[in-house]
């Protein structure tokens, strides 16, 4: 069996952002043409989430307008867990389909609020279930490993599912030699290179905007930046991976920054960590790897898409059948298991 199982369609194409605008609101409906200011929306919303008892996620690449109104920020599946142990019934995820559909399936009980029902994810949505489970049984019933970032569907065919923190320990746990990694060939070619022992398969899927960021980058942002430490996220390409001074998650890549001895650093993951970290470490400087590096699904979400959220008139509730979320959870329990 070939490395490489497939020659599947990779990454995609990448769009530029979304103009936003910055400090004002127009709002034409019902013939309100007053301007409202970013922070007049924001407090409509933290007054509407305590009124209606809402518990309002966002994913660390949402913009800061909205990071600032969240109750949590972090990595979708940590958010996802924060989600499962709050007392709120009604939660709104401000991220992409997928991340909406996990919290919904560790808390089947809650009402699950994706803020932009176009928010989706090309890595996410690349593989159908049909077609894993067709290469998992025509190549010896390998043990499909499903990153985190995957449609509800298709973790009903995997077996176990894992973080881009916790995929290299949760693949070296496993009892099975042969492994099928997906969707993404490049977290996939991170852990083939740091785990011993196993035959791992990929598939020609992955981030297509991680993946599009060249080692010429690398080099002239290096080149720029002498003194900074380079930090990636592992859903890059090997030839940039090989440059970083650290390879992490999102949440593993702040950590590292936060608590580094060193003051600069250049930042191979989207855009938005550069602005956080710029504000929550003001003593130190921190530059985009490159400005390609914007994710237009997380940035499909604006702030009045989180305030017509709250007012009920807007967002898109998930629904996920019970029998597809029983199988969907059973590769999460896997995970969960094995530590």
């Amino acid at each position: 069996m070939s490395e490489f199982l497939t020659t599947h369609c990779i990454y995609g194409t990448i769009n530029t952002c979304p103009t936003i605008t910055v400090g004002i609101i127009y709002s034409h409906r019902n013939g309100d043409n007053m301007a409202k200011t970013i922070l007049e929306v924001q407090n409509e919303i933290l007054r509407l989430k305590k009124e209606k008892d809402i518990c309002i996620l966002a994913h660390s690449y949402q913009g800061r307008e909205i990071i600032e109104i969240a109750d949590f920020v972090g990595d979708s599946y940590a958010l996802s867990v924060k989600a499962k142990s709050v007392p709120n019934k009604t939660v709104i995820m401000c991220g992409v389909r997928f991340m909406a559909e996990t919290v919904k399936l560790l808390s089947p009980d809650k009402t699950v609020i994706l803020s932009n029902k176009n928010a989706g994810c090309p890595m996410a949505e690349q593989f159908e279930k049909d077609e894993i489970d067709y290469i998992k049984k025509k190549n010896g019933n390998l043990c499909v490993v499903c990153y985190i970032n995957t449609t509800t569907e298709l973790k009903t065919v995997c077996d176990v599912c894992v973080t881009s923190s916790s995929a290299v320990k949760i693949v070296n746990k496993l009892d099975e030699e042969n492994i099928l990694f997906i969707p993404d060939i490049n977290l996939g070619t991170y852990v083939k290179n740091n785990v011993k022992g196993k035959n791992i398969q990929l598939l020609h899927g992955g981030c297509p905007v991680h993946a599009s960021i060249t080692e010429s980058e690398v080099l002239k942002a290096k080149a720029e930046h002498p003194n900074a430490k380079l930090l990636v996220h592992p859903e890059c390409v090997p030839e940039v991976v090989k440059h970083a001074d650290y390879v992490g998650s999102t949440s593993g890549i702040m950590d590292f920054a936060k608590t580094s001895d060193a003051d600069e650093f250049i930042i191979g993951t989207e855009q938005a960590i550069v602005e956080t970290l710029q504000f929550e470490c003001p003593d130190k400087s921190f530059y985009p790897l490159s400005v390609n590096m914007i994710c237009r699904n997380m940035k499909a979400t604006t702030l009045v898409d989180v305030l017509n959220c709250c007012k009920g008139t807007g967002g898109e509730v998930i629904e996920l059948e019970e029998k597809t979320m029983k199988k969907a959870r059973k590769c999460i329990d896997r995970m969960i298991e094995l530590g």
